[in-house]
């Protein structure tokens, strides 16, 4: 996987347009002022997550003697049911937003809206495939999450842009992308725990 491709991925799992919704209704309560300063907030903690998940990944999976290859079909699998709802969506859940009162503080925009599962076991996945490439990982990280912050930042204009129609149709078609790598991910970690033990 080169710079590009990894710099998709990652810009695929994080969702920023399938995310829009999510966030517009989130930050209702929160004063017009005050949105652009909690999105930016929440998108610069999101990313310091991401970047301790992508230097931590290797020692984690040493830690828990876990290869390269299971990573691979474990995120391929994962990446599959994430990229199904958004192709198939389905009604989000209603909780996260009666539970929030006020600004919402590191938890759900930051995590898991932006750094969520996905996004961090991809990080991990890059890693332990390639570990001597994570200045590129880095890069294709900040690439793909700048990208995001530009969609997010602009949530309510893009919203006005594009439509609720316009945000789903788009956000399927990132699906549709995203299930091509997921299957390529799984094949990948498929031949080469075969290739290693036959």
């Amino acid at each position: 996987m080169d710079f590009v491709s990894a710099a998709l991925l990652l810009f695929l799992t994080m969702d920023p347009l399938g995310n829009v919704p999510l966030f517009l209704s989130i930050l209702e309560s929160v004063p017009d002022k005050r949105r652009l300063k909690v999105v930016s907030r929440e998108l610069l903690l999101a990313l310091i997550i991401m970047i301790v998940f992508l230097y931590i990944g290797q020692p984690v999976l040493d830690a828990l003697q876990l290869s390269p290859e299971s990573i691979s079909i474990a995120g391929g699998i994962i990446l599959f049911l994430i990229a199904l709802k958004m192709v198939f969506p389905v009604p989000r859940s209603a909780s996260v937003e009666e539970t929030i009162e006020g600004e919402p503080l590191l938890v759900p925009l930051a995590v898991p809206l932006i750094a969520g599962p996905s996004t961090l076991a991809i990080l991990m996945l890059l890693v332990s495939r390639e570990p001597g490439q994570q200045q590129v990982w880095l890069l294709a990280l900040l690439a793909a999450w700048f990208v995001s912050a530009i969609i997010l930042l602009a949530a309510t204009r893009l919203q006005r842009l594009l439509g609720k129609r316009g945000l789903v149709a788009m956000e399927r078609l990132m699906g549709l992308v995203l299930v091509a790598l997921a299957v390529q991910m799984f094949l990948d970690g498929i031949a080469n725990y075969l290739g290693k033990n036959i």
